[in-house]
């Protein structure tokens, strides 16, 4: 697997602006997997893939509600953020019949390592590092599956 994106991310704007370019790579039926430590940055990534992809919000960490759904106002696919920090496997993930909305969202679960593999063949793995002593954060993309294969 070969990173389709490695970049230094300066700060909150910067992360949102990522975010929002990421949209214009993303369709419906994507699955994108945010991993990272706690405040890397994950919620704020996707925010940016909700102005992106321009879904009603605000866009804000599902943590306690687990999943929300951000309908599109343009006509484009609806997001459906996830936290799965709380879900304990990939059992409790099959719960939320995720599978049901799918082929016609763009898919975002933060730490859904290990979780949501089974969702899709395809998918945008993103992993968001902070870099020691400089309050960068490091973001690299990688693409599973035929979709990303490009």
């Amino acid at each position: 697997m070969t990173a389709l994106l490695d970049v230094a991310v300066p700060d909150g704007p910067a992360m949102q602006a990522l975010g929002r370019d990421l949209a214009g790579w993303l369709r419906p039926g994507d699955l994108v997997v945010l991993s990272g430590g706690l405040g890397a940055g994950k919620t704020t990534l996707t925010q940016g893939i909700g102005a992106g992809l321009g879904v009603r919000g605000p866009v804000t960490s599902p943590t306690f509600v687990i999943a929300r759904v951000h309908p599109s106002l343009t006509g484009g696919p609806a997001l459906v953020h996830v936290d799965a920090y709380r879900l304990g496997d990939a059992f409790e993930v099959d719960d939320l019949d995720l599978d049901a909305t799918m082929e016609d969202s763009v898919t975002v679960v933060e730490w859904g390592q290990g979780k949501v593999e089974a969702l899709a063949q395809d998918r945008l793995e993103v992993h968001i590092d902070p870099a020691r002593d400089s309050g960068l954060r490091q973001v690299r993309a990688v693409g599973v599956g035929h979709r990303w294969a490009r």
